[in-house]
């Protein structure tokens, strides 16, 4: 793998700067173990175990609980990148791992991790500050609809761990 990176000095030890899109070069806050299987994780029985509901047969939202399919999705800028329209759920352990987010104006779809998501209750409204509208279109993909590989996870959890250093230029710099 080559490094998408220059010194940002001329001194042996300078920190690294990313060339390319620091969200999605594996660098810094962005980074992702790079031997990572790129294979999905699988359970006792030998299926995916992280997938979405309508192929995870037995699990459902429980009665009175909120529902995110139901919820406006905001990110980090205030504006609403798109629709949450499926849950995907861990077989092993019975729990949300992310939501799968059909985005506004041509139906593409990303996986969002359940970890960078607040839960608006009151206002019937999920919030993602680590990333921006803009950012979701480039949310690293999965190559099949319905699994998702490990080494795929790491990307897409990085990509949104990026982003809080990494989404705007005034994040790059220190807060005092």
């Amino acid at each position: 793998m080559s490094i998408k990176a220059t010194p940002a000095a001329s001194h042996p030890g300078a920190p690294l700067q990313p060339t390319g899109n620091p969200m999605k070069d594996g660098l810094g806050a962005a980074a992702w173990a790079v031997d990572r299987a790129d294979r999905p994780d699988l359970t006792y029985t030998g299926e995916p175990r992280i997938q979405p509901m309508r192929t995870a047969h037995g699990f459902t939202i429980a009665e009175g609980d909120p529902d995110p399919r139901t919820m406006t999705l905001i990110a980090g800028d205030g504006v609403s990148p798109g629709q949450v329209t499926e849950i995907w759920v861990d077989l092993a352990e019975p729990t949300i791992r992310y939501y799968e987010v059909t985005l506004n104006g041509g139906g593409e779809t990303r996986l969002l991790p359940v970890g960078y998501v607040a839960v608006k209750k009151g206002r019937n409204e999920l919030r993602v500050e680590s990333i921006f509208s803009g950012h979701f279109a480039d949310i690293p993909t999965t190559r099949l609809p319905d699994v998702v590989t490990l080494l795929e996870e790491d990307r897409i959890v990085a990509y949104f761990a990026g982003g809080y250093r990494y989404a705007e230029p005034s994040r790059l710099e220190p807060l005092f």
